[in-house]
């Protein structure tokens, strides 16, 4: 089976096409700039990389580029649409209608968009792509999995807010945590790994990319996670400021004469490490290589994002009342070892120790701890495609 997996932003389109029997990657690509002047990046499995400028004033062009270069003659992978068999759309704000994967009907495309309040930026860009897709592929299924969905298995006492119960009820406002796809992948895969039952297991996933995240995952359900109403709470991360004290809002606002649209937009987009850095930069690169110069903001920058990711393992290791193995996923977890070896530093206070050595290894899964060490640490590269690619063909 043939599934084609759409991951729409409100600019953007990632794609890639994945053969369900082998799980390989037939192509991939995307589409930017929609909208603007449009760049369309095609990449098949046994071909070469090409990128364009394509004129894309909507998301229907930006579908037909994808199509039309999935059965191209000379480069595409298939020979007709008809041998796309599903299509699976990545879809970040399910609310508490969703607790798994699920067919697209116009009943769920309504709930979808009842929870575009919650996921202003993400959600409706979701319904283009799918509208998108059915309008080129009328008679292909389609499965919506969502970002919130695996957090769903929450008990209320990690999801409710501390503040009047009526507004969780009138408006829905909880931690609904994100990156679910992810955390579910990279902990099935750990369990897969260790030849260990999932219910079976007590496991810490961090999920650290330009967005970051850490999940307590006990017997295979998420039972608490770092980022909560929306994916601004949390850890510090590349350009967003994490959990905060909700106090600095105003504050800010009196201070620099803005309103509250123009503090969020400091907090989502100049915060985090790029903050910290003093505007230096969000990529862990520049950041590593600007502390050995002795750019103390760096320095500072690096330090706080590593103990912040610490201080939630620790919580979580006492949520769970305990843990049996820590996971390292996303472009930093997987590729940054110098981040990776901080916080374990501060995890030495569970029989935590680090093979060096091993823990130089980037985009590869790999164990990076001791035999001796009492909780395994683990690196294992996420694919929330090939996630979605699985949990499309179970549904169907």
């Amino acid at each position: 089976m043939n599934v084609l997996i759409i991951n729409c932003g409100s600019s953007s389109l990632k794609f890639q096409l994945i053969d369900s029997k082998t799980e390989s990657v037939l192509a991939k690509g995307l589409c930017e700039r929609i909208g603007i002047d449009g760049q369309f990046t095609y990449a098949p499995a046994n071909g070469i990389k090409e990128t364009s400028q394509k004129p894309m004033p909507t998301h229907d062009e930006a579908i037909q580029y994808v199509l039309a270069s999935l059965t191209d003659k000379k480069n595409g992978v298939i020979e007709s649409l008809e041998e796309i068999d599903a299509v699976g759309h990545r879809v970040v704000h399910g609310g508490e209608y969703f607790s798994k994967a699920t067919l697209i009907t116009d009943e769920v495309m309504e709930a979808i968009d009842k929870c575009s309040d919650l996921a202003p930026l993400h959600n409706p860009a979701n319904l283009i792509g799918i509208r998108a897709c059915q309008k080129a592929m009328p008679n292909v299924p389609m499965s919506a999995v969502f970002d919130t969905a695996f957090h769903q298995t929450m008990p209320p006492k990690a999801y409710l807010y501390a503040i009047p119960y009526k507004y969780y009820e009138k408006y829905k406002i909880r931690k609904y945590g994100f990156h679910g796809t992810s955390h579910s992948y990279v902990s099935q895969r750990l369990a897969e790994y260790m030849q260990r039952p999932a219910d079976k297991t007590k496991t810490i996933v961090c999920h650290l990319g330009n967005g970051a995240s850490v999940t307590a995952i006990e017997n295979g359900r998420s039972v608490a996670t770092s980022m909560g109403f929306t994916p601004l709470a949390g850890l510090a991360m590349g350009t967003r400021c994490g959990s905060i004290d909700v106090a600095i809002v105003e504050y800010l606002a009196n201070k620099e004469n803005l309103d509250l649209e123009g503090v969020l937009d400091i907090l989502n987009k100049e915060s985090g490490v790029l903050g910290l850095s003093d505007g230096l930069s969000s990529d862990f690169r520049d950041l590593f290589e600007a502390s050995k110069a002795g750019n103390k903001k760096a320095e500072q920058a690096i330090e706080a994002f590593c103990y912040n990711v610490a201080r939630y393992v620790g919580q979580y290791v006492a949520v769970m009342n305990g843990v049996d193995s820590i996971v390292f996923t996303a472009g930093i977890g997987e590729n940054v070892p110098g981040v990776r070896s901080r916080v374990c530093a501060y995890l030495e206070y569970l029989g935590i120790n680090l093979n060096i050595t091993e823990n130089r290894r980037r985009g590869e899964e790999c164990l990076i701890s001791t035999p001796d060490s009492k909780v395994k640490v683990w690196v294992i590269p996420t694919n929330e495609e090939l996630a979605i690619a699985r949990e499309t063909v179970a549904l169907l």
